[in-house]
């Protein structure tokens, strides 16, 4: 019987387009894809262990899907991804379910690895991760055929004292300019308009390939592909924002004027204990050349509460800067303490309860900042991305280049007529806390 395969993936971006390759790599072996893991004979789960929570959803999926062994049809249960990387040998050992796993260096072997596990073995693939993906592996997207991320890098040389992405993605490794524009094209002639670039510290890129930052010449080269139309920057480290990178997206039509810039916080002292870039007022002077060259930027970035040693007042002075700052977007992440980091040996650890209580906080303060910046689009003509249609209530719902997918607002169209994935002009008629409302232009 040919097998099934049922491909689930948890966590960033970046584990996508690993699960992608993976769902690639599967069906050019001839195996049967497919969307239900009840479905499947062989199920690959693609985990994350970032953080306490993640790690406890990626645990608690595999325990529920290896229930389809009694129930279904599965006949191997595969794990891959940053939980394994992390924690192969208490898996296998606390885990019997699991019967077979790899690493985030190896998921390039797939394919053997299902074939031991259906022959009996318990396969570990778990080295060193070295390995880069390049665009002559096969690859099958999961997202919309209209949009697609493109890993541009793996790996983190930053020293973060709260991070684990070192541990578990290994060194920084840049893929070469002419990989990275080979799968942009192939992807263009797969009808994908927008591109999301991606990696763990994406500003840094080509440092280690070539002599310098390489990020601007990358992005305006990937504008040069036909058929693409926006290019969107996701993970720019602050420490290496160029003026030459705010100059590309000011001065390119095709990228995206948002900026996925994560901060993690305000505060001189919590700055350093981290070991984060710089310092309060490096990140405002950033901020304010940013804003000036790119007047229309929108601005998303991410927060922690509760680091070891925040005091109520740094906190305060964190909500203030958040309300004068005015992101556009931002994440919350209440601070979780991770083994083999440097911050887990910090004094000073905060409750679990005053580290909800200060999330919650901050993204009420956010909320407030939201629909604050949402009014400014009303009136404006901004040009929409149209991913889905309502048939209930007769509306389109798109994206504008200020919202990236999944994790940001959403553009509601009435009054067109339209494919999916086509870009349309429309009229903003109504700002909400996060998403706008309009008309389309015939």
């Amino acid at each position: 019987m040919q097998e099934k395969v049922n491909v689930v993936t948890l966590g960033c971006e970046k584990n996508l387009v690993d699960s992608e390759i993976m769902s690639g790599l599967v069906h050019a072996r001839g195996y049967t894809l497919v969307d239900k893991p009840e479905d499947a004979t062989v199920v690959i789960v693609n985990t994350c262990g970032f953080i306490d929570a993640a790690k406890e959803e990626s645990v608690n999926t595999i325990l529920n899907l290896a229930e389809l062994k009694d129930t279904a049809r599965l006949k191997a249960l595969i794990v891959s991804g940053c939980l394994t990387q992390r924690y192969k040998q208490e898996l296998m050992k606390e885990m019997p379910e699991i019967d077979g796993i790899v690493g985030t260096g190896d998921f390039h072997r797939i394919n053997d690895i299902i074939d031991e596990a259906l022959g009996g073995k318990k396969p570990v693939y778990v080295g060193n991760p070295v390995f880069n993906y390049e665009e002559t592996l096969p690859r099958l997207l999961s997202t919309p055929r209209h949009t697609a991320y493109v890993k541009i890098a793996e790996g983190c040389d930053n020293a973060c004292t709260f991070c684990s992405i070192p541990i578990m993605r290994g060194k920084f490794r840049s893929r070469s300019i002419e990989s990275i524009l080979s799968e942009v094209k192939q992807l263009a002639e797969q009808g994908v308009k927008e591109i999301s670039l991606i990696a763990q510290d994406s500003t840094n890129y080509g440092t280690d390939l070539y002599e310098g930052f390489k990020l601007p010449d990358l992005m305006n080269r990937v504008c040069e592909v036909e058929g693409i139309e926006w290019v969107r920057l996701h993970y720019a480290y602050p420490g290496f924002f160029t003026d030459e990178l705010i100059e590309t997206i000011a001065s390119n039509p095709k990228i995206c004027k948002y900026i996925d810039m994560p901060l993690q916080h305000s505060e001189d002292a919590i700055l350093k204990r981290m070991r984060r870039p710089g310092r309060q007022r490096d990140v405002r002077e950033l901020i304010s050349r940013i804003r000036a060259r790119i007047p229309d930027v929108a601005l998303r970035t991410s927060m922690i509460v509760g680091f070891p040693g925040e005091t109520e007042e740094e906190f305060e002075k964190l909500c203030d800067f958040v309300r004068e700052m005015k992101f556009d977007r931002l994440g919350v992440f209440a601070y979780s303490q991770e083994e083999d980091t440097p911050a887990n040996r910090l004094p000073n650890q905060l409750s679990d309860e005053a580290k909800q209580h200060r999330a919650h906080t901050l993204m009420e303060v956010q909320r407030e900042v939201a629909q604050s910046n949402s009014a400014k689009y009303v009136g404006r003509t901004l040009d929409v991305l149209v991913e889905r249609y309502d048939g209930r209530s007769d509306v389109y719902i798109g994206r504008s280049q200020y919202d990236a997918p999944e994790v940001d607002g959403e553009v509601y169209v009435s009054g067109i007529r339209t494919e999916l994935g086509e870009i349309r002009k429309v009229r903003i008629t109504h700002a909400y806390e996060y998403d706008l409302s309009g008309e389309g232009i015939a």
